[in-house]
């Protein structure tokens, strides 16, 4: 069935990175670290783990890094991993059968662990990370592979909780998104990237600037599109743009349908809009409602991008809020079940309150 390699770059990871080669054996026939410039504990911990660990001087280019690392493997399949992703899901035996695809990528689905309001949330979205000896990264950021290959969903679960230290990480690749987009000015993956970034940071105003020009210049063809938007009309929200939000909503409404997240959007935005001016939009009261049942009707998503619980126990447990604060106690305690029998915990509190 061929060979496969790790095969990752580091920098000062000792905080997960046993995690992650711990969660590759039996997955692998040789893990390839190439490290960056560490000053912690990464090295030894690669080495213990029996790692191959090798030095590269960092350029400010993730593409030139990873693929000095690629160049290091003589395997007939590479595995693409950072050292704050492991793998939850999936056997060797899932991976031959990927491989008898033949001239393909592997993608896998990763799972974006972040806080948000006082809570774990989760953004699932799909990406190339099994790549075939000879293909290579082009981007000096947010690295793609360079290669026309089709790709191939291969039954693996990626964990990646390197969000979760809030602004960490934008803090760290905005410099580079920048400089890049200064060499391609109006791409409009990197101006998605860099306004989730400043609005991750808390940076409302400027990340609706970026996200702006992203809207126009955006591909409807582009998958990552969907989910830009989104982050568009949330950070329209932040900014008090109700009028406009209302604007975008109604001319997405046909691309965006049969989104989860998009209703979800609308469901949190019609809430907020009345309360805003009751007497001016009150007519969109029953929208609040409709846009939940939606979420649950879509259920969850299975298209590139997903924030998970839009069309399950967030969507669930925020239409039981809605029922209780509308007096209908049995359809909220209904609701606030099914979000609690998918695991949501807030639904549980709220269940042993109403029982009080």
């Amino acid at each position: 069935m061929g060979t496969i390699a790790l095969v990752m770059i580091v920098k000062d990871e000792e905080r997960c990175l046993k995690r992650c080669l711990d969660s590759v054996r039996g997955l692998v026939d040789r893990m390839i670290v190439v490290d960056t410039g560490s000053q912690d504990g990464t090295r030894e911990i690669a080495c213990r783990a029996g790692a191959e660990v090798y030095d590269h001087t960092w350029k400010n280019d993730f593409a030139e890094a990873r693929n000095y690392a690629l160049s290091l493997s003589d395997a007939d399949w590479n595995l693409i991993l950072d050292a704050d992703e492991y793998i939850t899901e999936g056997t060797r035996g899932d991976m031959d059968m990927f491989l008898r695809a033949g001239d393909c990528l592997g993608d896998v689905y990763i799972y974006n662990r972040y806080q948000e309001d006082g809570e774990e949330s989760c953004v699932r979205f799909c990406a190339s990370r099994i790549l075939p000896r000879g293909v290579y990264f082009t981007g000096k950021i947010h690295e793609q592979p360079d290669t026309d290959l089709p790709s191939v969903l291969v039954p693996l679960k990626v964990e990646h909780d390197g969000y979760m230290q809030t602004g960490v990480k934008e803090k760290r690749n905005l410099p580079y998104l920048l400089a890049e987009l200064e060499e391609r000015p109006g791409d409009p993956y990197l101006l998605y990237k860099i306004a989730g970034s400043y609005q991750t940071l808390g940076d409302e105003e400027r990340a609706l600037g970026f996200f702006r020009i992203f809207y126009k210049e955006v591909s409807p063809a582009e998958p990552y599109r969907s989910k830009g938007v989104v982050g568009f009309l949330y950070s329209l929200m932040a900014c008090g743009e109700y009028e406009e939000i209302l604007r975008v909503v109604e001319a997405e409404e046909e691309r965006l349908g049969e989104r989860a997240s998009f209703h979800f959007f609308c469901g949190v935005f019609y809430m907020q809009l009345i309360l805003s001016d009751t007497v001016r939009y009150i007519k969109y009261l029953p929208m609040i409602e409709k846009s939940y049942l939606r979420c649950l009707e879509i259920g969850a998503d299975v298209q590139d991008e997903e924030d998970v619980g839009a069309g399950s126990y967030k969507a669930a447990y925020n239409l039981g809020a809605w029922y209780e604060v509308s007096g209908d106690m049995e359809k909220a305690r209904r609701y606030y079940r099914q979000a609690a029998k998918q695991g949501y915990e807030k639904a549980r509190v709220r269940l042993r309150e109403m029982e009080k």
